[in-house]
């Protein structure tokens, strides 16, 4: 049974209910009130119960030190270590300080790890709660708490509860961000009450062992404002004076907790006092690092004895969280600046004493600022960029002035600040940077900008124009200036401009060793845009890119491969590549490169054919989208596409229309040609031929105006030409024709041989012209094409056979394209060309014939052949011309399986219902 919490058993009670269910709660108050105490209670009472606890309680020096209070969060889960993604393992590891990394870990591959964690303590508990507890989350140290942000936000089953302290001043935020999770409506706040006077006497009976009278026991309350801690200090304030207050008489209150304690250190040793000020500023007060200090091992015993501290055989705790902020509070800046240099001295981890180092420099000095950049490097190898940045911004302001050293830790406190998706801050310090020097140094920073520019997606061509800044800063002919080169390669869209900067990186990068990965990502976008441009393809490009990754591809380019198999119908080599990509960005927690390559797996799963798979990564991109805050133009495209092909044409019209409108508040001529395609295929869909056949003449336009002689991931001239023959536009049927042909011939791919063998079928027939040959054409492609590359372009391919077969008055045939079509079109879910193919099914009219029973027309043809009448006579009555009687009788001929006119009459007498 758990132990009464004195005045706060309604709140216990409230947020052990909320905390069952499970949902969020957060435990507020001034300093002292009990916030502590309270969530020591419901930790208990959760261990009691079995519950799986997770718990921490950071202090104020640990704010400075990455990844203390997750180390102590997640230290009773190293068991599920093992089981992590090798990246997400080395990521622990080097948190709870189990192992060593090569190379640097990044900070989502370590929140990444926390989620997962998480999540296996999830499912270990087998439905029992998991509590993770947080005593004073304000002192979190960044890197943790953006670890648990990360992970609490996305895994389910959690109970979190949360202490923090609030002030008059302080913003009502909740922390962790709880308010933005899962069951963040379940979110339960307790902001604790002062406490009343039976309360405050029971907890002054149990803590000062004094026995208060009631009046004083009501001053003391009225002076402490109902908080227990003050409480207790003023009654040992009160116990300490020689005589008890007469009742007139002012009790010894102080304005503050400060004050109080300061009044409790002034009456301490100096012996003592110090060793209580050391313990104060250290992370965790160890007695090997006191003693190493020169603490003597009784030092602390008035304090001890004062109830500020309780000393254990290996540390020093005091006895509330608030005591050590106070007492760092009331020490003189002189005076603390010399006890962090006599701490420097004295700790064991290297990263405690660079921050003792750093708080106890005054000026410059090359050796403090090395160690401090030392200190740097290790924080960002274990993930944690932010403490890295000030730890370099802290070595950089250390930096004799003549040292050239410090405008490289300036640019790396920038990348870590970039690193740790700061992106304004990263934006500001590169900008400083590159005023203040020059030469590579200021070119490295205007790369730097250049990738934050284009990482945060700041409008206009700013990426390229700062890019083009640090070429012009650079050393001609150096490595960094194949670096920059290789970065303008992405940031040029037009084709040849980007090839010229990929030639020029890929010259200066080459033998680099340290710029490997960076020139198989030059060498991908060389290709690409080399295809962009409308040049044969160098697949040798492609294949030594991809001998050069060794399974680590740069952002850069890392999709080119899958758009290149994509755009060439190889689906499942796109897909092999986008799922292993998608896995490994899982396993380093990029969310924003998963954003990317779901988009891609939706648009090849689209083209594929798999409609409910890419709705599918539609679904999970527009989460992540919708997580990071970002415009999600692309997966609200793809899902308009999705409906357009599923016959939801109101609603993907209306996705075409707003992106047009945003295209043109933003410029941007990517959104518009993706919404141009859009709007034209709705209303290709819709039937609206001459609105279509605008469109796609517009969107021509935007991706000539490109430079974009081959527009991979757009394959529009197929619908075009439908939509132009549709509208009677002949002529520019033809012309459209022609490109395609070209396209074809640069680059020969499945969806433009079935694209210009449909499209030759519709002029033919549009033309009056026999469709035979193209049918013919047609059909081979389609048999050429496997039928899980592009199913819906070859039931479009049925669908053209039966109208121009109908058109042609070649009923049979035609119902069986159109009959098929419409089968295949049902399995795919398109219900706006299964549509289409039973309508012009039922303009066919009539009762489906049997495989060999004659269709109208041949049994009139035939009963007049039979009775003796020449061709042209029978022509002449039927209004048809001697050529149709021909072909009509040779069917009949092949049918009845005879070989001339002869047997006519005797065949047709064996025929059941035939002469009817």
């Amino acid at each position: 049974m758990r132990r009464a919490i004195v005045g706060r058993d309604e709140v216990f009670d409230r947020a052990w209910h909320a905390l069952r269910a499970p949902g969020p709660v957060v435990v507020s108050g001034a300093a002292g009130i009990g916030k502590t105490t309270l969530l020591r209670a419901l930790v208990t009472e959760a261990r009691s119960a079995g519950w799986t606890v997770l718990d921490c309680a950071p202090a104020e020096p640990e704010a400075g030190l990455p990844f203390a209070a997750l180390a102590d969060l997640l230290r009773p889960l190293a068991a599920h270590l093992a089981a992590l993604p090798p990246p997400q393992r080395l990521a622990a590891e080097l948190v709870l300080l189990a192992g060593d990394a090569d190379e640097a870990v990044e900070e989502r591959v370590v929140a990444a790890a926390t989620r997962s964690l998480l999540e296996a303590a999830v499912a270990s508990a087998a439905g029992t709660p998991v509590l993770v507890a947080v005593d004073d989350a304000p002192w979190l140290d960044r890197p943790s708490e953006r670890a648990l942000r990360f992970a609490l936000r996305r895994v389910a089953g959690i109970a979190p509860l949360v202490a923090c302290r609030t002030g008059a001043t302080e913003p009502d935020v909740v922390p962790l961000g709880l308010d933005q999770t899962a069951d963040a409506s379940r979110l339960t706040r307790l902001p604790l009450a002062p406490l009343g006077i039976g309360a405050l006497h029971h907890i002054l009976r149990e803590r000062t062992a004094a026995a208060v009278s009631r009046p004083l026991l009501t001053r003391i309350a009225r002076e402490a404002g109902g908080n227990p801690l003050l409480a207790i200090e003023v009654a040992r304030a009160v116990q300490r004076l020689p005589d008890p207050p007469a009742p007139g008489q002012e009790l010894p209150v102080a304005s503050s907790m400060h004050q109080l304690l300061a009044e409790v250190l002034a009456g301490l040793a100096p012996p003592c006092r110090d060793a209580v000020r050391l313990a104060a500023l250290l992370a965790t007060p160890l007695l090997r690092d006191l003693s190493a200090a020169g603490v003597a091992a009784d030092a602390f015993d008035p304090a001890e004895e004062a109830g500020l501290l309780v000393v254990s055989p290996v540390a020093v705790r005091f006895s509330h969280p608030v005591y050590p902020a106070t007492v760092r509070a009331t020490i003189p800046p002189g005076v603390r600046r010399g006890l962090h240099r006599r701490l420097a001295a004295a700790v064991a981890d290297p990263d405690e004493r660079a921050r003792h180092i750093a708080l106890g420099a005054t000026r410059p000095d090359a050796a403090v600022a090395a160690t401090l950049a030392e200190a740097a490097r290790r924080q960002h190898h274990r993930g944690a960029p932010d403490a890295a940045a000030q730890l370099y911004e802290l070595a950089a302001r250390l930096t004799p002035a003549d040292d050239p050293s410090g405008g490289q830790r300036r640019l790396a406190a920038a990348r870590c600040r970039f690193d740790s998706g700061d992106h304004p801050a990263a934006r500001a310090a590169a900008d400083a940077v590159a005023a203040e020097f020059t030469g590579d140094v200021r070119a490295e920073a205007l790369l730097l900008r250049a990738v934050v520019a284009w990482s945060s997606d700041e409008s206009g061509p700013v990426a390229a124009e700062t890019a083009a800044r640090a070429l012009v800063a650079v050393t001609p002919g150096s490595p960094l200036a194949g670096r920059i080169h290789a970065h303008l390669a992405l940031f040029r869209d037009l084709p040849e401009p980007a090839c010229a900067h990929a030639r020029a990186a890929a010259t200066l990068l080459d033998g680099h060793d340290d710029d490997r990965p960076l020139l198989s990502a030059t060498l991908l976008q060389l290709f690409f845009n080399e295809v962009r441009a409308g040049r044969p393809a160098r697949t040798e490009l492609l294949d030594r890119a991809l001998a050069m990754e060794d399974e680590h591809p740069s952002w850069l380019a890392g999709t080119v491969p899958a758009i290149w198999w994509k755009a060439m119908d190889d689906p499942a080599r796109a897909l092999d590549r986008l799922h292993r990509l998608l896995d490994r960005a899982a396993d380093r927690g990029d969310e924003p490169s998963q954003h990317e390559l779901l988009l891609h797996l939706a648009e090849t799963e689209l083209f594929a054919g798999r409609w409910a798979a890419a709705e599918r990564h539609i679904a999970a991109a527009r989460e992540l989208g919708e997580r990071a805050g970002t415009e999600m133009i692309s997966e609200t495209y793809l899902g308009a596409l999705l409906d357009a092909h599923r016959g939801r044409l109101a609603e993907a019209g209306a996705v075409a229309e707003a992106g047009l409108r945003r295209a043109d508040e933003l410029d941007d001529d990517w959104c518009r040609r993706t919404h141009q395609q859009l709007a034209g295929y709705v209303a290709l869909c819709a039937g609206r031929m001459d609105e279509a056949a605008a469109a796609y003449a517009a969107l021509a336009v935007t991706v000539a105006s490109m430079g974009l002689t081959e527009p991979l991931a757009q394959r529009f001239e197929p619908d075009w030409i439908e939509a132009c023959v549709g509208a009677g536009q002949l002529d520019s049927a033809t012309v459209v024709l022609d490109r395609l042909i070209q396209r074809h011939r640069r680059l020969p791919r499945p969806w433009t041989r079935l694209g210009i063998a449909r499209s030759r079928t519709l002029l033919a027939s549009a033309g009056g012209t026999d469709p035979s040959g193209a049918l013919d054409e047609m059909a081979a492609a389609r048999a050429a094409v496997p039928a899980e590359v592009l199913p819906l372009d070859r039931a479009r391919c049925l669908l053209v056979a039966g109208v121009v077969q109908r058109r042609a008055r070649r009923k049979r045939p035609a119902r069986e394209a159109l009959e098929a079509a419409a089968a295949e079109f049902d399995a795919l879910g398109a219900a706006a060309f299964a549509a289409r193919a039973r309508a012009e099914l039922a303009r066919i009219g009539g009762r489906a014939p049997a495989p060999l029973q004659l269709t109208e027309t041949e049994r009139r043809v035939a009963r007049l052949a039979a009775l003796g009448r020449t061709s042209r006579a029978i022509a002449d009555e039927l209004f048809v011309s001697p050529k149709t009687v021909e072909a009509n009788l040779s069917r009949v001929y092949r049918k009845l399986g005879i070989a001339r006119r002869a047997e006519l009459g005797a065949a047709l007498a064996d025929r059941d219902g035939v002469s009817e």
